[in-house]
């Protein structure tokens, strides 16, 4: 095989890769852009290395990537970002190969909005052991060898993960399609007509909503009681020519699945102006994620674009 069909060999090699490595980079850095940038870093050391030498080219990339995702974790950048309060995950629509593996519960957990924000509280080594472990299956060993650490540490490191996530998280457990979208429902109706007692009624005693202010403010914003959280919905949801004029028309409302998690979007035309998750609860709603910044918007509008809808649950809003 000559210089030129080698290179279009080791290329095609490193493509057949590419979903995967997306997926693993997004769940260890929650950001769709900063995973691209990653795997693309990686692509770079795949071509200056002596692939020759590689014999399992998918380990030593799932290394590299690894890696390289830990790192930017660790840089000061990173850390100051991740710190002034200001940082959601990127959310992504269902069917996205970026979401990767989800064949199993905690597959599909790891990679809801409301773990890769639990995740932030891990250390890097920690995040980096439980994504590998609980998304992707790795053994210990193999994490060992890819973290460069012993498998008792790994071990360890997991062992910390998990308890730190599960203390966190507290609650969950699968949620019924059906019964999630008919909340969902339930939920903009009433914000819609400004009901504020059956807002109230669909809520935890405990929930919890925040929302990034369309990236208009330095800090999230955070409401911890019923009472304010349906007295911000029923505000943030109703309909006004001034909202119109910000969005550029009038927005149709969708039910969507947004990383395994009940959504509503906001589109105008192909363009999704804001994403509003949901985690439910025993039939109720724990949390809600309101996300309209431009910036944490651009792959999931891209795939929404290729996406065929339902019917939206506000033709006209």
């Amino acid at each position: 095989m000559d210089s030129t069909a080698t290179d279009r060999f080791d290329i095609s090699r490193f493509e057949a890769s590419r979903n995967r490595l997306a997926s693993l980079a997004y769940r260890l850095l929650g950001s769709a852009a900063d995973a691209e940038d990653a795997v693309q870093d990686a692509f770079l050391h795949w071509q200056g290395a002596d692939r020759q030498r590689i014999k399992v080219p998918e380990a030593w990339l799932t290394k590299v990537v690894t890696n390289l995702c830990l790192d930017r974790l660790r840089s000061a950048q990173a850390r100051r970002e991740r710190t002034v309060g200001a940082w959601m995950p990127e959310p992504l629509l269902d069917g996205d190969p970026m979401l990767g593996p989800a064949d199993t519960f905690e597959q599909r957990e790891s990679v809801s909005l409301a773990v890769l924000t639990l995740m932030e509280r891990l250390s890097p080594l920690e995040r980096g052991v439980y994504v590998l472990r609980e998304a992707f299956s790795y053994s210990h060993a193999e994490i060992a060898e890819i973290l460069d650490v012993t498998e008792s540490a790994s071990q360890q490191h997991l062992h910390r993960a998990r308890r730190r996530i599960t203390a966190a998280r507290g609650r969950g457990g699968e949620v019924d399609p059906a019964s999630a979208r008919r909340i969902v429902a339930e939920f903009l109706a009433a914000a819609t007509s400004g009901r504020t007692e059956r807002l109230v009624a669909l809520l935890t005693d405990d929930a919890t909503a925040i929302s990034d202010g369309a990236g208009l403010t330095e800090k999230l914003l955070r409401y911890d009681t019923p009472q304010r959280i349906a007295a911000v919905a029923r505000a943030g949801f109703k309909p006004t020519a001034a909202k119109r004029r910000f969005v550029g028309g009038t927005p149709a409302i969708h039910y969507a699945v947004v990383n395994d998690t009940p959504a509503i979007l906001a589109v105008v035309g192909d363009q999704v102006f804001g994403s509003v998750t949901f985690d439910l609860v025993n039939g109720k709603i724990a949390t809600v994620r309101g996300i309209a910044a431009p910036v944490r918007l651009v792959r999931l509008t891209e795939a929404w674009r290729q996406h065929e809808p339902d019917a939206p649950l506000i033709a006209e809003w």
